[in-house]
């Protein structure tokens, strides 16, 4: 019948036409139907049918009315779109259709983290909500940009008190305008100079607001212990609810002090204190190539530190420190650091230290490695991937069930520099490499780390679970197929698997693609009535 018009239906990753039934209105705008649901709460998954209407889950279970939208996900397992609390995902305003995110099936993502965030979160968000972004956004605000706002360009000392109250007043502003707690990057400068007491002050303003800490802590290698203590009594002094971003241990001399690090770390939630931990799914990290260079060389900015390395006395002090410290790491060299992102020179990207060194310099003795770190940084710096972790402390940290899953990477422009493959394959690697290959976590629990436990750690009302009333997150994805692409050596590389993501009951993803859609919202926090 010509006059019949076809609506979509996608069967196991396949576009199918159905017909209407004649004369009956759609019930919902959109039903799901025989897909298994694991709804968040880590509960053995289910059979059941979901329908949506603007935008929310309005009945799950079996569902006899029908949809303007059918999917049949037979097959498939149905669950929350995935929360990933961790990202550096600031520049949604830019880049709003975020698909390496959406490729993997995150829906909602928390920015803002290691201590840089905008500083005006108020304005960002109305930058955001014009942009019509594809997922939903949030963020903390980052104790390094304030701390930079209010103390200029000095930073290895403690704030004066007029500079402290000016900190406080600029993170009360940023809870006010919807920042769902405090960051901190106290390996960063210019956090790396605050002294315990400072952090506690600004906790304690957030606290006020029932914001969360979330910190990526001093140390996490071998002084990862005095590192937690501080952690430890931040929350005890002002009762904030705190979150260990990326929890790991770095370098071989830490390794295999996982268990000793959870048991720390459940001993101070026996005493009532309310820690997390998130992770991400590689034993290889990636930041800043500065991070190498001792944090009183880089005091001032490039200026300061070009100064520095212009006096003969000075840059022997920086020299020597880089010996010491690479070789207290237990290290001989700097092969464990990758080049990702050099914009001075990309065709160094990829290249580990030792490697940049020879092709820089003829040679790649020790001293030539660590000229080449300099060079790097003289000239703008660059970003890295560093190979650092054991696998059994990564599978230890993520079979503890307060362990949600987060990438810790930004928005990928598709095709530039060498990332880490985080940003396109952390959670998809979870489900296929570490739920259905080697059985780490069951799939249902897997599920939960990245739904209701970090909707709940960041108090996300009306998401993380499938529930009536809940807003319609949803990831549909083959528990058979779903895995991560990208690599180390070739990380432009989106996830596999998912077959349909919504965001507020909108498809952004059918079949492995994006729709374009982009109905993405900016969830603000809002402090709970008394």
């Amino acid at each position: 019948m010509a006059s019949v018009r076809l609506k979509c239906c996608f069967i196991l990753g396949l576009v199918a036409a159905v017909l209407p039934v004649a004369g009956r209105a759609s019930s919902y705008d959109l039903v799901i139907r025989h897909g298994r649901v694991a709804d968040g709460t880590g509960n053995p998954a289910y059979f059941a049918d979901i329908a949506v209407r603007r935008g929310r889950i309005t009945a799950l279970g079996q569902i006899t009315g029908h949809g303007r939208t059918e999917i049949d996900a037979t097959g498939m397992i149905v669950a929350p779109g995935f929360i990933d609390v961790h990202t550096h995902a600031d520049e949604l305003a830019g880049m709003p259709e975020a698909a390496n995110f959406l490729r993997m099936g995150v829906t909602t993502v928390v920015a803002g983290n290691c201590g840089v965030s905008a500083l005006d979160v108020g304005r960002a968000f109305k930058e955001i909500e014009r942009a019509n972004p594809a997922l939903n956004f949030a963020t903390l605000v980052g104790h390094g940009t304030v701390r930079r706002e209010a103390m200029g360009g000095a930073f290895n000392r403690p704030p004066t008190p007029e500079e402290l109250q000016r900190m406080r007043e600029l993170v009360a502003r940023a809870m006010k305008d919807g920042a769902v707690g405090l960051s901190t990057g106290l390996i960063y400068s210019p956090g790396v100079f605050a002294e315990t007491d400072e952090i506690i002050e600004l906790a304690r303003v957030v606290a006020g607001y029932d914001g969360l800490y979330a910190t990526h802590q001093r140390n996490e290698s071998t002084g990862i212990f005095d590192s937690l203590d501080e952690v430890i009594r931040i929350a005890r002094a002002t009762g904030i609810r705190v979150e260990v971003s990326h929890i790991k241990l770095g370098g071989e001399k830490a390794w295999g002090r996982s268990g000793e690090v959870l048991s720390l770390l459940e001993s101070a939630r026996a005493e009532g204190l309310d820690i997390t931990q998130d992770q991400y799914a590689y034993t290889a990290s990636s930041t800043g190539m500065s991070q190498l260079i001792p944090d009183d060389a880089l005091e001032g900015g490039s200026e300061a530190f070009t100064t520095r390395l212009e006096e003969p006395t000075t840059k022997k002090g920086i020299v020597e420190a880089m010996r010491r410290k690479i070789h207290a790491r237990g290290r001989e060299d700097y092969a464990y650091a990758v080049i990702a992102l050099y914009p001075h020179d990309p065709a160094l990207n990829g290249l580990n230290i030792v490697e940049a060194a020879r092709k820089l310099r003829g040679t790649d003795t020790l001293d030539d490695q660590i000229e080449t770190i300099l060079e790097l940084q003289r000239n703008g710096g660059a970003s890295g991937v560093f190979h650092g972790m054991d696998e059994n402390d990564l599978r230890t940290f993520m079979r503890h069930p307060n362990t949600s899953v987060a990438c810790d990477s930004g928005i990928r422009e598709f095709g530039k520099g060498m990332p880490h493959p985080r940003g396109y394959g952390n959670n998809a690697r979870v489900l296929g490499h570490y739920v259905r290959e080697l059985k780490v976590l069951r799939l249902e629990d897997a599920i939960r780390k990245m739904t209701s436990l970090p909707a709940t750690t960041f108090r996300f009302e009306s998401r993380g679970l499938l529930r009536p009333g809940n807003w319609a997150d949803i990831v549909i994805f083959d528990p058979e197929t779903v895995h991560d692409t990208s690599t180390y050596a070739d990380p432009h590389h989106y996830a596999e698997g998912f077959h349909c993501v919504l965001v507020n009951g909108v498809p952004v993803v059918r079949d492995d693609q994006l729709t374009g859609n982009r109905p993405g919202k900016v969830l603000r926090h809002r402090v709970p009535s008394p």
